[in-house]
C-alpha cells in the first residue's frame, strides 16, 4: 500500500508475537510495547535530515552528521500511546512531547476529545503520532485533525497494528501523511477491534480489564 511502511524487522515481529499472546503478562506486555516503541521509532526516523559540522574527537578533527534545526515532537494519543513513547524517548530523549486526549464513543465509535497539549513550535518540528492500535482509523484521524489546527505541517504516524480499513479511512482524510506499523491484520469485528489484534492495547498494557 502506497505511504504505508510495514516493519518487518525480526526482532520487531517476534516481540509482536509475544504481544498477540493473549497469557502474556500485563508487566510483560508494557514492557513489549516500549521496546517495539523505540524500534518503530528507529524506523519512522530513517530519514530525518543531517548536515556536517566541525568537531574534535580524541585524535583529530573531523565533519561529523547531526540533525538539521529542530527536532521531533512525539504526540502520543492518550492513553495507550503513552506505552510507545517510553522507548521513543529513550532513543531521542530531546524529542518534545505532545498529549492528544481521545477516547472512542464505544456505541459510535466516533471519537471525542478530552484534552490537548503541544509545544508552541509544532510548526517547526516533525510530529510523529504515536498510538498502537489504527482500528477504524476514527482516533488517529481526529488527532492528525487537532495537531494541523495547532500548527503542524511535517507529521507522519506510527502504530503497531493497522486494519485495511483503518488505513484506507485515515489515508482518505489525510493522504499526506506515511504510515509506519508492525503488521496490517486480516479486518475489524463488529465492534470496532482488529483481528486478529493483541486486543485492548490500553487495558493490556495497565491491567484494567
Amino acid at each position: 500500500m502506497q505511504g504505508v511502511t510495514v516493519v518487518d524487522h525480526p526482532l520487531v515481529q517476534h516481540k509482536l508475537t509475544l504481544m498477540r499472546k493473549k497469557d502474556t503478562s500485563t508487566r510483560t506486555f508494557r514492557q513489549l510495547l516500549k521496546e517495539i516503541g523505540a524500534l518503530l521509532c528507529y524506523e519512522v526516523t530513517r530519514d530525518l535530515p543531517l548536515e556536517l559540522i566541525e568537531i574534535e574527537t580524541p585524535l583529530a578533527t573531523m565533519q561529523a552528521p547531526q540533525l538539521v534545526g529542530k527536532k521531533l515532537v512525539f504526540a502520543a494519543i492518550l492513553r495507550s500511546g503513552m506505552g510507545m513513547l517510553e522507548g521513543m524517548l529513550d532513543l531521542a530523549p530531546a524529542a518534545r512531547v505532545a498529549h492528544v486526549g481521545l477516547y472512542r464513543d464505544p456505541v459510535t465509535l466516533n471519537c471525542v476529545e478530552y484534552y490537548f497539549k503541544a509545544p508552541l513550535d509544532i510548526a517547526e518540528r516533525t510530529v510523529i503520532v504515536i498510538d498502537p492500535m489504527l482500528a477504524t482509523g476514527n482516533t488517529a484521524i481526529a488527532a492528525v485533525d487537532r495537531l494541523k489546527e495547532a500548527g503542524a505541517r511535517s507529521i507522519r504516524m506510527a502504530c503497531l497494528l493497522a486494519s485495511p480499513e483503518g488505513i484506507s479511512k485515515f489515508q482518505g482524510h489525510h493522504p499526506g501523511v506515511p504510515l509506519w506499523t508492525a503488521a496490517v491484520d486480516e479486518r475489524l469485528n463488529d465492534h470496532g477491534y482488529i483481528l486478529p489484534g493483541l486486543g485492548d492495547a490500553g487495558d493490556r498494557m495497565y491491567g484494567t480489564r
